[in-house]
Parts: structure tokens; sequence; C-alpha cells
């Protein structure tokens, strides 16, 4: 009988201790189970941008091409340093599209006599260089203080190829829990891509082909097809000719 209680308090002992060792696992259980039903803020992938050429598009638009010109009040007429900085103004001038040449004078200053002598001569060098003189429109435009120089103003609209401006760090760069670009990335080479294509409409769409010069195309033909294999070629090929 001595026996049978002894075996029956070590089963109570045995069973208090199992309890008290799996209380922390149960618990430990339950918060899991019920982190599991929190509400969670999650990022789907591919949900955010995160693609230099998605962050940083390149645009076709309209933009304003313009330069000034200081002249001084005893200038007669365009000097040559303003010659050649409005020849390289001009270069970007798209003569097929022909847009307005706008030349802005001042009025009220002191150098208003010079300005508009400037101003002709620089009309006539851009008829000269292929504007035309019905797409070239003068204007005048007041000064506040009369005892200033104010510059002649050349301006034309026309379409480019542009990017948003760069040098945005509104966050860390080493803040990369996300693993996703930093927001100033790709911008600069898209900048540059934009600048170096010459017809913008290019990265709309293809141009429409030019016409097979015949001609020439039987004279490469016949070419091709006298020349024949060489035997350097045939030497050095795993062809068997």
């Amino acid at each position: 009988m001595s026996s049978s209680i002894l075996k029956a308090g070590a089963v109570r002992a045995n069973g208090r201790a199992f309890h008290k060792q799996a209380l922390p696992l149960l618990a430990m259980t339950a918060a899991v189970l019920l982190a599991g039903c929190a509400n969670r803020d999650s990022i789907t992938v591919g949900s955010v941008p995160d693609d230099y050429r998605t962050n940083h598009p390149i645009v076709i638009s309209e933009k304003y091409q313009k330069i000034d010109l200081p002249v001084a009040a005893g200038d007669r007429g365009m000097s040559k340093a303003q010659r050649d900085t409005l020849l390289g103004f001009l270069d970007g001038y798209d003569r097929s599209a022909a847009p307005v040449l706008t030349i802005m004078t001042p009025a009220g200053s002191s150098n208003e006599v010079a300005a508009r002598a400037a101003a002709r001569e620089f009309a006539r060098t851009a008829i000269a260089n292929g504007v035309s003189s019905r797409r070239i429109s003068t204007e005048v435009y007041q000064v506040g203080a009369s005892d200033t120089s104010a510059p002649v103003r050349v301006a034309f609209t026309s379409i480019r190829a542009q990017t948003d401006k760069c040098g945005r760090w509104p966050e860390d760069i080493g803040d990369t829990t996300e693993n996703k670009h930093y927001k100033n990335f790709g911008c600069s080479y898209q900048n540059n891509l934009a600048a170096q294509v010459a017809n913008p409409a290019d990265l709309i769409g293809p141009r429409k082909r030019t016409t097979i010069d015949a001609e020439n195309r039987d004279a490469v033909i016949d070419v091709y097809r006298g020349r024949g294999v060489s035997d350097e070629f045939l030497s050095n090929s795993e062809v068997d000719y």
C-alpha cells in the first residue's frame, strides 16, 4: 500500500514539474499566434517603382531657350564677341520647325540707343544664318533704373528631351532596409542621355525609312558575288566548302 502511495506521489510531482516547464512554451506559442493576427503594413513586391527610367523619365516638351547679350553704352553695332556668342546660340535653332526668334531691347536704360543698334545687327546675322525674316519678332522691355546698362535678350522656343532636376536627397542613402534605389539614382544618366539626342522625336518612335539606292545596291551585290571565298578563309575555317 505504501509503495502505491509513493508511486502516485511521484507521478503528481512529475506532473507539476512538467506543468511548470510547459507554461513558458505555451505562453510563447500564444504570443506568436496573436502576433500573426495583428494588422501589419506590408509592401507588395513590384508595387513601388524602383527603376531609374520610371523615377526619372525622359519627357519631350517645349523649352524656352534664351541668351542675354550685354551691350555697352558706347558700342556701335555688333561686336565680334557678340557675333560669336549669337552664332553659337543659333546652332540650337531648328530651321525646319522655324519657331519665332524674339529679340528684346531695353527701354529707359543708359545703353538704349546702343542696344537698338546692336539688335538690328543681331537680326541681320540671324537672317544670314537661315532664320526667316518673317519669323523674327522685335520687342521692348522697360528698365527700372536709367543709369543701368541692360542686355539684349534673344530667345526662341524649341522641343527638347529633358528630365526632372537632379540632386534630390530627401533621405539617408544608407537606409536600405527596403533594398530600393535612392531618389537621385540614375538621374544624371537620364539627363545626359536626353542632352545627347539631336532629334527628340527619335525617342518617341523610329523615322520613316528612306528610299533604296537601287544602283548602289546592285554594285554592292556584284562585288559580293565576284569576290568568292578567299583561300585564307578556307584554310582557317572549320566548314568544308
